[in-house]
């Protein structure tokens, strides 16, 4: 099976260009795809992991791959998807994010092959710009590039020159990229389709030389949210700010119509064992969540973590492992000689946003002091409900809209700030 039939059996397909063409270039032999990341933040999130395990299937199936960092574009932005204009980084805050990203690429990428990790400020930082608009600009029409649906919406509330400039550097990357490696194939998500045709036609005017778009569709999870997003904000790779048991929770905790395609998208279990466990329903379903959990945090972590997770999560539902991999929050003990309020713990403990949140959620039946259920909003939390120093509170938080499920923590009245 050739990795063009694995991405339209995995759900890694939502449109291509020069299909018939395409099908008959990777039948005649190897070829070179890339994909690329703008270093916005100093850390991926889960809306990264379909790029990224699009690459990964790639390189499986033999073929040569190029995760593109774009320290050059990203000083511009990308207007794809956005309302407003993005936040500008300096070259320094973009050289460090690329740093951090790296090892979060390469739990899912070998680059100690011909397999290639790049940044495109190799060649966008020092681009004559008169040059570029004689050599580069001319290929582009602008009545062109106005029918694409992303300027069409920044029109309406603004597009800067700045980032009208996007389209034509990320062309550019693809021709950079074909000249030095000969890469003919770039992919990314549907709203990138624009981008990624301009990048095709460039290398067939200028070159003449063969050039392939492919995009992966943009999802979505079975209640129409967007993936990788809790109450917290985006769930991210880095495990200083989303922890490996956190990550486990998130796609533990998926809604059942999601299992399926996300072991799908998300693993390397082969379809067979995917559709058995996706055959499962009632209570069972929980083994196939947990299974899509252990093997994604597996991959974003290593196995240790990920087993580390799944014990500790065992641990809170009574079913034996270790509770010292849950997450937990320390508080002076002064605080609970005096009590503390109910509300304020769990606002200080970030399982919820404020009190006023968690009074919401406990007239809904959804907050919990060790396992009991709480009713009381005076009630206030001393040192007659710890254990061995630590007290467990929990959120049910599927009962409140917008909320990540079954977040847990500690309170420790041993230790102090």
């Amino acid at each position: 099976m050739s990795f063009l039939e694995t991405f339209e059996e995995r759900g890694f397909f939502k449109q291509t260009t020069h299909p018939e063409e395409l099908k008959k270039r990777v039948e005649s032999g190897r070829i070179c795809a890339y994909i690329g990341f703008d270093p916005t933040a100093d850390s991926l999130h889960v809306g990264h992991l379909i790029p990224l395990m699009g690459l990964a299937h790639l390189q499986r199936d033999g073929q040569r791959v190029i995760a593109l960092m774009g320290g050059g574009t990203a000083m511009i932005g990308d207007p794809s998807g956005k309302t407003e204009m993005r936040k500008m980084l300096t070259e320094k805050q973009l050289e460090d994010n690329v740093g951090k990203i790296k090892p979060q690429m390469e739990r899912f990428l070998d680059f100690s092959g011909d397999s290639e990790l790049i940044n495109n400020s190799e060649w966008l930082r020092n681009l004559n710009y008169i040059d570029f608009l004689r050599d580069i600009g001319r290929h582009f029409s602008v009545n062109r590039m106005l029918s694409f649906e992303t300027y069409k919406v920044r029109l309406e509330t603004g597009l800067s020159f700045l980032e009208f400039n996007y389209q034509l550097l990320q062309a550019y990357d693809f021709l950079e990229l074909n000249k030095r490696f000969q890469c003919i194939l770039q992919m990314g998500g549907d709203d990138q389709w624009a981008n990624i045709l301009s990048g095709v036609d460039l290398i067939r005017r200028v070159s003449q030389n063969e050039a392939f778009g492919w995009t992966y569709p943009l999802l979505t999870t079975a209640s129409g949210r967007k993936m990788g997003k809790t109450e917290k904000g985006a769930v991210w790779l880095d495990p200083e700010k989303t922890s490996p048991y956190e990550y486990y929770q998130y796609w533990i905790n998926c809604e059942d119509a999601d299992v399926e395609k996300f072991l799908t998208l998300f693993t390397f279990l082969p379809l067979n064992e995917i559709r058995e466990l996706s055959r499962l329903q009632g209570a069972e379903i929980r083994e196939a969540k947990s299974k899509l959990a252990l093997e994604t945090t597996s991959l974003a972590h290593g196995r240790e973590e990920a087993l580390k997770a799944e014990q500790a999560a065992k641990s809170l539902f009574g079913s034996g492992g270790e509770s010292e991999d849950i997450p937990s929050t320390q508080i002076d003990s002064s605080s609970i000689l005096q009590g503390i309020g109910v509300f304020d713990a769990f606002r200080e403990s970030g399982l919820c946003k404020s009190n006023g949140e968690a009074r919401r959620l406990m007239n809904q039946g959804g907050l919990y002091l060790n396992q009991e259920p709480l009713s009381d909003p005076d009630y206030r939390i001393t040192k007659d409900d710890f254990n061995e120093g630590s007290v467990l509170l929990r959120a049910a938080a599927n009962l409140l809209k917008g909320f990540p499920k079954k977040k847990k923590t500690f309170y420790n009245s041993t230790c102090t700030r």
